[in-house]
This record gives C-alpha cells, sequence and structure tokens, in this order.
C-alpha cells in the first residue's frame, strides 16, 4: 500500500540525508521524494512517497519523530490531500505524426515546451495516475526521455500541517 508523509524540517544542510537514511537503514524505498522551502523560510516539507503496509508506516513516522530537526510528520489520508507531479516528456516526432501528439497533448491538457525536426517536448502537471496516461498514450510513438518531479501534496480544505 503506498502512503504519503508531509514532513515540515529545519532548513538546514544534512536533515534530508538524515530522513533517507532513516528509510535506507530499515530497507524501505522511497517512492517519490520532493523537498522545498515553506512560507517560512526556515522550515521546509518533505513529501515522501513510499510503499509498505499500516505497521512499516507507524513505525516511521514514529522514527521520524525523534529525529532532532523534524518539527512534525503527517500521513496525509487519500482522498483528503491534494497531490501533483511535474513531467516533461520528449517524444520522437517526425512530421506526418506531430498533430496526432499535439492533439493527444491538448486533450490531456499537457503544454507543448519545445518542437524541433523530429521531437516535441511536453510539460505534464497532473497526478501520478493522469501522467501515467499520458505516457501510455504516447509511448507507441516513441519516448525518448522522461524527466518527473517527485509528488507534492497539500491537505485539502482548512487543515494545515503547521
Amino acid at each position: 500500500m503506498k502512503y504519503t508523509l508531509s514532513i515540515l524540517v529545519e532548513n538546514q544542510a544534512g536533515v534530508l540525508s538524515k530522513i533517507s537514511g532513516l528509510f535506507s537503514r530499515r530497507g524501505f524505498n522511497i517512492d517519490s521524494l520532493a523537498v522545498g522551502i515553506t512560507s517560512d523560510p526556515t522550515v521546509s516539507r518533505i513529501t515522501i512517497v513510499a510503499n509498505g503496509d499500516e505497521y512499516v508506516e507507524e513505525q516511521l513516522e514514529k522514527q521520524l519523530n525523534k529525529l532532532i530537526p523534524v518539527i512534525k510528520v503527517k500521513r496525509l489520508i487519500e482522498g483528503e490531500f491534494i497531490s501533483r507531479e511535474l513531467s516533461l516528456i520528449k517524444v520522437h516526432c517526425p512530421a506526418a505524426k506531430r498533430f496526432e501528439i499535439i492533439k493527444i497533448a491538448e486533450l490531456m491538457e499537457a503544454k507543448v515546451v519545445d518542437v524541433a525536426a523530429n521531437t516535441i517536448t511536453l510539460e505534464y502537471c497532473e497526478t501520478v495516475e493522469k501522467t501515467a496516461t499520458l505516457i501510455d498514450l504516447l509511448r507507441s510513438y516513441g519516448i525518448r526521455e522522461i524527466v518527473r518531479t517527485g509528488t507534492v501534496a497539500i491537505e485539502k480544505g482548512k487543515a494545515e500541517i503547521i
């Protein structure tokens, strides 16, 4: 089962290493990791998506809370948060297929950010599931390169992690 953790930490060198080390020492893989400063420049938010059962998630949350630079850890509940991932997808695109690829981009609400003689690059900011759909649609044209950020997530409504 996948779970999403939102972690507020002190914005200082070595914090990310401590957190990722906690996962690696216990043999857990991180599926997605995104880090950025918050409205307070002394605080960063780390969003981690990982696999594991409820026991594993609970143990990691307890261990994370013990780390000195960690301010707060919160598990985001499915359906109660919004998440997005940014992707850049470079697709093989001979002139004869350009219209088809642009039509797929329009239908999926992807943005064309670069066009060259034999490639087209799309920018897509959506959920992991919708990104997978776009990639599947483009696969038959020949994907040359994909670059994806980690998932960022925020709770819906008035809820805040702080």
